[in-house]
């Protein structure tokens, strides 16, 4: 497994992380069992670096990587949690003292002193621009509640003010073979600030494993069945914004692309992971499987030239009109 430096937090993560929504809610009902063995097959397979948010599960991931990190002292684990989707979005709602309230509520999850890193989960766009939203996160850094802060966001707009800001760490958005935009300018600019992308979605809701087809259903309580519209929450963070027919067929495209040998799902981690700028990409796993398949992408050689022209073109005659202004 390959590694980086997650930004201006000066942690080396590894180059494949693991995302953990699937362990809290939106995606069907996980046992604590499981979860706790995806984890497991996760960090035997080289990876260092876990992705969760107060809001999955209610708090239900955070303390299952809680759990764990009990269970294995001594751990080389960074785990980076998000804050600000509990409560109504409205930016007023982003201020210090409820700051303080929502992590110290992860760190009793997560059971630790300092969170390794905190990042605003999405919030109004309001926030990006609010000099007292800094202040405050500064203060929490000095408080040692965190040792540093991101932003997660749904546009690049947002990325580029948050970049522009001296203390942000990282910046945690989407990107995957079906949704480039971010490469035109904020990985140029994270990477002259110094600051990590973290990419999630990266097999944009399991559209690039290449399983699917037109007829592929999923459980009444899995977000790709109820949020397909974005009537739950930005529809981007749902098979990436894409209409999944049309994804269907991009992800069969995309397929013929693939080296003999090596999964779909493999590449489309690779590729992402091997982009200029990026620090880790954080998949999501349901089983021990699904998390040692992803972290082979972390040791697969570079994809070259030729491949990326191919997920170029295959994003321009499927997507590049519908979705790439919007994000």
């Amino acid at each position: 497994m390959h590694s980086r430096e997650l930004g201006r937090t000066h942690r080396t993560v590894s180059e494949i992380g693991l995302g953990t929504w699937q362990l809290g809610a939106d995606w069907g009902d996980v046992a604590e069992s499981d979860a706790l063995a995806v984890l497991d097959a996760a960090v035997d397979s080289g990876v260092t670096f876990f992705d969760t948010a107060d809001v999955y599960g209610d708090g239900r991931s955070e303390q299952t990587i809680g759990t764990f990190l009990s269970a294995n002292p001594g751990h080389s684990i960074t785990v980076a949690t998000k804050m600000g989707r509990r409560e109504a979005q409205v930016a007023s709602n982003y201020v210090l003292d409820n700051f303080r309230l929502w992590t110290d509520r992860s760190r009793q999850n997560l059971g630790v002193e300092t969170l390794d890193l905190v990042q605003l989960h999405c919030p109004p766009s309001e926030v990006f621009v609010d000099d007292a939203v800094y202040d405050a996160l500064d203060t929490l850094v000095s408080e040692e509640r965190i040792a540093a802060y991101g932003f997660s966001v749904e546009t690049t707009d947002q990325a580029l003010a948050a970049i522009a800001r001296p203390g942000t760490a990282t910046i945690q958005i989407i990107l995957n073979a079906f949704r480039l935009k971010p490469l035109d300018e904020v990985l140029p600019a994270a990477r002259a600030a110094g600051v990590g992308i973290i990419a999630r979605v990266p097999l944009a809701s399991g559209l690039l494993s290449g399983k699917y087809t037109k007829e592929t259903t999923f459980d009444a309580n899995d977000h790709r069945t109820f949020n397909r519209d974005g009537s739950a929450f930005d529809v981007g963070e749902t098979f990436s914004g894409v209409d999944f027919e049309s994804g269907v067929e991009a992800a069969h495209a995309f397929a013929e692309l693939v080296p003999e040998g090596v999964a779909p799902a493999t590449a489309a981690l690779a590729w992402v992971a091997q982009q200029p700028g990026v620090s880790t990409v954080i998949p999501g796993a349901r089983n021990p499987g699904q998390a040692a398949g992803n972290a082979e992408a972390g040791s697969l050689a570079p994809l070259g030239a030729a491949f990326d022209d191919g997920v170029h073109r295959i994003y321009d005659r499927y997507f590049r009109q519908s979705i790439h202004s919007r994000w």
